[in-house]
């Protein structure tokens, strides 16, 4: 079972951005040290979120030049808000700077504001995933002998004459990892031979009073399409080994009781946050003609069930093994979400080094 740490924590004014930036490079560099497997990016615009995620890849690539043993994950990429052409190109840049250590998740994107801050409109974010990702996917495959690839979707247009440079390091590249909640989008993953995130939840209210039951749905499904695609027993190994499951707020203290107290004042501080933007979430979902439900309670038995991973050691590692038994290879884990402060960056590092030194030990 692998291990990684999300790299997530939210600047709530302009003069927090470098510090917030900086701490999670150190939060990067301290999971290498400890022995995680991958460092995961998201990619978010405008509302604070990680400042750094307004270019993951910018900020992999400078990661990359220093930390030498571990993975570089996206999590996740919103494919329709990059051109397909330069989507292709960074990607296969970042796989050779890194050596082939790169994971990259996909997905269409979660909030209107984003959108439009890129000329997207929200409603047709599917059908740019899919657009996008289908040219990618030819881009990626073309030869310089061939004939020079076309295009024109509803919002690019050009041609690829010779061929996408620098070409990856991995051969073949099946490190996409698509989100396995549509139909389409696991099915996709299983044909391909690309590992998946497996979410623990259903829309359009994203958390449930029994997202184990929920993970084991969406995972078996995944799983069984992977085998019944019909790869080579190495591809479906990669694949299952790098499927993953995420926490948003991990919180790990000598007892349950502390673990706790100190996760619900997190998620008072990550409410807070939440509560700020909504003013803004609906100015783009008027600007977009959409109207999307409001964040739910994060205070709710189901969302800190669904994704809140809390407790002493041993509690945390039983959790685990159950996750481990149904086959999740991966377990992306968010230490330092909600606003980054002093104080917030004191419970991070010690719920990280407990999780270190108590639990990865047990799955190694």
């Amino acid at each position: 079972m692998r291990f990684s740490v999300f790299l997530v924590g939210r600047s709530t004014a302009p003069e927090q951005d470098s510090f917030v930036m900086r701490s999670l490079a150190d939060h990067a560099r301290q999971a290498e040290e400890y022995g995680f497997d991958a460092v995961f990016m998201p990619d978010h615009h405008f509302t604070g979120y990680a400042p750094m995620s307004s270019d993951p890849f910018m900020f992999a690539a400078w990661l990359a030049g220093q930390l030498k043993k571990i993975h570089f994950g996206m999590s996740v990429t919103t494919v329709p808000l990059h051109h397909p052409v330069r989507f292709a190109e960074r990607v296969n840049l970042l796989d050779q700077l890194s050596e082939g250590r790169l994971l990259v998740g996909i997905g269409s994107g979660t909030t209107p504001e984003e959108m439009i801050g890129f000329g997207v409109n929200y409603k047709d974010a599917s059908n740019l995933l899919q657009e996008n990702l289908d040219l990618v996917q030819r881009l990626w495959d073309k030869k310089i002998e061939d004939e020079p690839i076309i295009f024109e979707t509803s919002h690019y247009k050009g041609a690829v004459v010779q061929r996408i440079v620098p070409t990856a390091w991995q051969k073949p590249f099946n490190r996409i990892m698509p989100v396995a909640l549509r139909e389409s989008s696991m099915q996709r993953a299983a044909d391909n031979g690309w590992p998946a995130f497996i979410p623990a939840f259903t829309p359009p209210i994203p958390a449930s009073d029994d997202p184990f039951g929920q993970l084991t749905h969406y995972f078996t499904r995944y799983r069984d399409a992977l085998i019944g695609a019909g790869h080579p027993q190495p591809v479906i190994d990669h694949c299952l080994s790098w499927t993953t499951h995420t926490w948003q707020c991990v919180h790990v203290a000598p007892t349950d009781e502390q673990a706790r107290e100190e996760m619900l004042q997190i998620m008072g501080w990550y409410k807070e946050a939440i509560d700020r933007e909504y003013e803004y979430n609906k100015r783009a979902e008027d600007l977009s003609g959409v109207s999307l439900h409001r964040h739910p309670d994060c205070f709710s038995e189901e969302w800190i069930k669904t994704w809140c991973l809390h407790g002493s050691p041993e509690t945390v590692a039983e959790e685990l093994e159950r996750h481990q038994q149904l086959g999740i290879g991966n377990v992306l884990l968010g230490f330092t979400n909600g606003p980054l402060t002093e104080e917030r960056l004191r419970l991070s590092q010690q719920s990280m080094t407990l999780f270190a030194e108590k639990i990865l030990p047990r799955f190694r």
